[in-house]
């Protein structure tokens, strides 16, 4: 499966992705899928001891401002959730996402030429609130026309939104990449080479990191160990303090 793939080719997290399209009629949002209930023991990351982390994500298709309502309620089952997105059709609701929603990632339409631009007012009040942009790259890898509303809608948002971008491939095992393939692409998209790993690693944290800020409405903590420094060379002796030591 497509999970098992993840754990072989370098990722140390997943998301188990329950996607609703306010279009579709009698759409409800359940509880989260236990990761207990498909890994009984959860696999170890390639090149590691470690375990993988298993997380739950909530994405919800808006194409009307009502559809965002349902956000703002107090929606037992949201809050079992550990990353919340939201897709906006429409700039109006770009807009209302970046400034007001409480979500973790804006997605962003590749599939198609957008019918709005970018704006830098709602992208900057999204990055001041700790929010980040996600593009689905695979698009850009099975066909010729989608790679390139795929680059050209990349584009436009990376001259305004400095790199604060993830990444998401869709369901099919064949289609995923990589964390250093994943990089590479970002660079197509008009990212930095340090914006384009940060876009497979310290951006998919602090999204992680958001999600729990928001689900305990207070803050969370988040440690590093620190790599020890080098033991610095001792600092020689002047000749003349060697002299009347010897002295």
């Amino acid at each position: 499966t497509k999970y098992s793939l993840c754990f072989s080719v370098g990722y140390s997290a997943v998301a188990f992705n329950h996607v609703i399209d306010f279009k579709e009629k009698k759409q409800e949002i359940t509880k989260p899928v236990s990761p207990t209930e498909l890994f009984p023991s959860l696999p170890i990351v390639q090149g590691t001891s470690k375990r993988i982390k298993v997380l739950t994500r909530l994405t919800l298709i808006v194409s009307d401002p009502s559809h965002c309502n349902l956000l703002r309620s107090t929606s037992a089952n949201i809050k079992l959730y550990d990353i919340i997105a939201v897709f906006p059709k429409t700039e109006k609701l770009f807009h209302i996402a970046c400034t007001t929603l409480d979500v973790d990632l804006v997605c962003i339409n590749v599939t198609e030429k957008l019918p709005f631009y970018f704006r830098r007012p709602p992208v900057n009040m999204a990055i001041d609130r700790g929010i980040y942009f996600e593009l689905l790259y695979t698009p850009a890898i099975k066909d010729s026309t989608m790679r390139r509303y795929t680059i050209s809608n990349a584009i436009s948002l990376m001259q305004i939104c400095k790199g604060k971008v993830s990444s998401q491939s869709e369901n099919k095992p064949l289609e995923l990449r990589g964390p250093y393939d994943v990089a590479n692409l970002g660079l197509l998209f008009g990212l930095s080479e340090s914006q384009a790993k940060a876009a497979v690693s310290t951006n998919c944290r602090a999204t992680m990191l958001h999600g729990e800020t928001r689900k305990t409405a207070c803050g969370v903590v988040y440690t590093v160990k620190k790599p020890r420094k080098v033991e610095e060379e001792e600092t020689p002796v002047p000749v003349c303090k060697k002299a009347k030591t010897q002295a």
